[in-house]
């Protein structure tokens, strides 16, 4: 008797990515968070077929969008790298056991190197966060954060970062000013006001942008807001986690 040899259709991630201005506009997108605008510009294509290829993306789960909280006009898209890794990992299995993604370790201490600013509008929360989480997962990186219009640290901040076994006492709010005419090799902005304001940088080529929501915005007292500040960190984290591993490859390849 003959065997049905007949498999399942492509993966969903071959499916998905599989097309060239897919596959361009995810590049893209690894790289900083974008509009419309600024991905048409990237890749050269008309707004009407980079709109329809990425709803195609949003739907299949690899990018998601947020409006911007600079102009709500504004839609701000995002790599999830996260469920990419997964369904790459699927692919894999899927053709051979063998071929089966495994996750590459943390890079090395001193596998990567440089200095970085994080900025946002207050310089209370997200960006404060995000130093602290970097510096504490690579201490060989001088790592600094501003703002455009600093305030005090949110009492939020403070808590959530005890829970990643940080302190940040000491910690304290700076404008950009501050940095002005330093050199970085990367500077992350995580507020899409900051994004439209923010300076040059000597020896910063690009600005990478991660459009974030302010998690202090998301409730009137700390007690309302203290799981959107637990929703910052953790996907703070799991960009820089992210973050280190290119720098580390990039730099490694550079050597």
């Amino acid at each position: 008797m003959a065997t049905d040899r007949r498999t399942p259709g492509a993966p969903q991630f071959l499916r998905l990515a599989g097309e060239q201005l897919r596959w361009e506009l995810l590049r893209e997108l690894a790289r900083s968070d974008q509009r419309v605008g600024d991905l048409i510009t990237a890749v050269g294509q008309p707004q009407s077929l980079v709109s329809y290829h990425l709803r195609k993306l949003r739907s299949g789960g690899l990018v998601t969008g947020r409006r911007s909280s600079a102009d709500g006009r504004d839609t701000y898209y995002r790599l999830d790298l996260g469920r990419c890794a997964e369904l790459l990992a699927d692919t894999g299995q899927g053709l051979h056991p063998a071929l089966e993604l495994v996750p590459p370790p943390p890079p090395a201490e001193g596998a990567v190197r440089g200095r970085m600013l994080f900025l946002c509008t207050g310089n209370s929360a997200r960006s404060q966060m995000a130093e602290a989480l970097l510096r504490r997962r690579a201490p060989q990186v001088e790592v600094m954060s501003a703002g455009s219009h600093p305030k005090p640290l949110h009492p939020n901040a403070f808590v959530v970062m005890r829970e990643y076994g940080i302190d940040l006492s000491g910690h304290r709010s700076k404008h950009f000013d501050e940095f002005a005419g330093q050199r970085f090799d990367h500077v992350i902005s995580l507020c899409d006001k900051v994004r439209e304001v923010c300076p040059e940088f000597p020896g910063t080529s690009d600005l990478v942008h991660w459009s974030m929501p302010d998690p202090s915005a998301a409730g009137a007292t700390p007690e309302a807001s203290r799981p959107a500040f637990s929703r910052a960190a953790e996907e703070l984290s799991t960009r820089i986690g992210f973050l280190l591993q290119n720098l580390a490859h990039t730099q490694e390849t550079r050597s």
